[in-house]
């Protein structure tokens, strides 16, 4: 079996004093880092135990093997994103809905492996499971939320929230992914984001596009 390494000495022995959860991102971390560096053909379990500072004994148990290390990287991938377009907390709804955007190209901006594994498939023969795709929808079910208070604040017009975020979605994520593969550079991405969220935002907003 492998042997473990001495405490404190790799990110899985400094991890190990926080606590399973702790474990579990030092782990994902390390595999999505694997990833981006050196492509879909890294992620073998001894590979990412080497590289975490643990046996794979540890990953099998944690993960169950490979299947389940990519289905977690996409869950991950999701949370970071929820957690973000969550964590707007203007009180305007027009303003939150808008720092929403913000946050969805920011947060691939700082986790371009995650990214990739959610949209990109970056990981071939990757599906995710029926239980992890529903929970992928909690951002988008956030971001119809923040529709539907623009609706009854009457900056949108009446429409379906969720038609409406999902319009919003696919602009931030079209834009978002051109600027990942270096489509447009840093300065002018920004600004033609935030150009295109205006005008996407602004179609549906009462006496715009639709009237």
């Amino acid at each position: 079996m492998d042997s473990e390494p001495a405490p404190g000495s790799t990110p899985y022995a400094t991890a190990r004093a926080h606590g399973h959860a702790a474990r579990r991102t030092a782990a994902l971390d390390t595999a999505s880092e694997l990833l981006e560096r050196d492509g879909p053909g890294a992620l073998t379990m001894r590979r990412i135990a080497a590289e975490l500072g643990c046996s794979t004994t540890v990953l099998y148990t944690i993960f169950g093997g490979k299947s389940g290390i990519a289905e977690q990287l996409w869950l991950e991938g999701f949370d970071r994103l929820d957690r973000a377009v969550r964590g707007v907390r203007e009180p305007d709804p027009l303003a939150r809905l808008t720092g929403m955007g913000q946050a969805y190209r920011a947060n691939a901006l700082s986790n371009r492996a995650y990214y990739a594994v959610m949209f990109q498939r970056a990981i071939p023969g990757f599906e995710p499971s029926a239980q992890a795709y529903a929970a992928s929808l909690r951002p988008l079910h956030a971001l119809a939320d923040a529709v539907e208070e623009c609706i009854r604040a009457g900056v949108f017009a009446p429409a379906d929230p969720m038609h409406i975020a999902r319009v919003l979605w696919a602009a931030s994520h079209g834009a978002v992914s051109l600027e990942l593969v270096g489509y447009e550079g840093a300065i002018d991405a920004e600004e033609r984001y935030e150009c295109l969220m205006r005008a996407a935002a602004a179609w549906f907003m009462t006496g715009g596009g639709e009237g």
